[in-house]
């Protein structure tokens, strides 16, 4: 039985460069993570309590993200992390809010957290209202629109007699 000897090793060269090619191309795809919003330690989290005023609340958290004035007054602090891999679209792969809720006398009631799981999908319209009413497909409006207009010879019944001349 006959053996395969290399005598060299530039038959395994093309082989070599396009292994390493490869796996440089494949490096490229790794995913990439960015934090967006707020940044939270859990010391400033967890020393928001009932009772302290909205000073002190801006004092310990910073700024609130956005704010709210239904059902009284509440802080948002919304952080989020997307994945990002080679041209894909960004996916959300987690999100914090802390929501600071205030009572009547201005003084935090509630601090709630809230995750990606809390959250509702909402589904927007883009750019168009959509117009309800009869369908009607495009020989159905040209055949439609002919009947209609009377575009044909005296279509009245020939027995009917009127006081009005023929169109």
């Amino acid at each position: 039985m006959p053996r395969l000897r290399l005598h060299s090793n530039v038959a395994l060269r093309p082989a070599l460069a396009a292994l390493l090619l490869g796996a440089g191309l494949l490096g490229g795809c790794g995913a990439q993570i960015d934090r967006h919003g707020h940044v939270f330690i859990d010391v400033d989290v967890n020393s928001v309590q009932p009772g302290m005023t909205k000073e002190q609340v801006t004092s310990v958290l910073g700024s609130p993200d956005t704010t709210s004035t239904i059902a009284g007054e509440a802080y948002y602090y919304i952080s989020t992390m997307q994945k990002t891999v080679a041209f894909l679209k960004p996916r959300e792969i987690d999100r914090q809010v802390v929501a600071v809720y205030f009572g009547g006398d201005a003084n935090v009631q509630q601090v709630a957290h809230y995750g990606l799981k809390d959250g509702i999908v909402v589904n927007y319209m883009k750019d168009e209202t959509p117009a309800r009413g009869k369908d009607l497909g495009l020989i159905e409006q040209i055949f439609g629109n002919i009947s209609n207009r009377g575009m044909f010879k005296d279509q009245r019944s020939p027995g009917a007699v009127t006081g009005a001349p023929p169109i």
